[in-house]
């Protein structure tokens, strides 16, 4: 089981108020970071599963704000993963959108009837596109950093 977590801006800034949780299950590595790189740098927390059922235990205990979910998966596939948090009280309203290079439309209609928010195609699918899909589907933007407003001019 491989988990990693990214601290959003939180870690670097000690200003940031919390960040908003995100999960990432994906087992290509290379394709994790450059997606949880980007947002972390827009201000999620971002922490990553390289298989289904680390993903599953971690949405349980985490309880992420949204999750972006791979199909195809070591241990438990990614519809598999769908299926159990779509049926679990705990997770079932959470926000998960599929991210898998599978553009059949099979696949597509099997993860939609089974509850997923959204089938994004990788190939399709730049970093900076998460956090606008994150925004279309309703999740509360990144909070920014706390003390930058400034005061109001007095009156005279």
């Amino acid at each position: 089981m491989r988990k990693r977590e990214l601290r959003g801006r939180n870690g670097a800034h000690p200003q940031m108020p919390e960040s908003l949780r995100v999960l990432f299950i994906e087992d290509d590595p290379a394709i994790a970071e450059m997606y949880a790189l980007k947002l972390d740098l827009d201000g999620y927390a971002v922490s990553v599963a390289a298989d289904g059922e680390s993903g599953l235990e971690m949405a349980r205990q985490g309880q992420p704000q949204a999750i972006f979910l791979d199909i195809r998966l070591p241990q438990m596939d990614g519809f598999a993963v769908l299926e159990a948090l779509r049926s679990d009280p705990a997770t079932q309203t959470i926000p998960i959108l599929m991210l898998s290079n599978y553009s059949d439309p099979d696949y597509i209609g099997r993860a939609m009837n089974l509850g997923a928010a959204a089938y994004l195609i990788k190939t399709e699918t730049s970093p900076a596109d998460l956090s606008k899909r994150l925004a279309e589907l309703g999740a509360p933007a990144p909070l920014q950093p706390q003390g930058l407003e400034t005061a109001p001019a007095p009156a005279l």
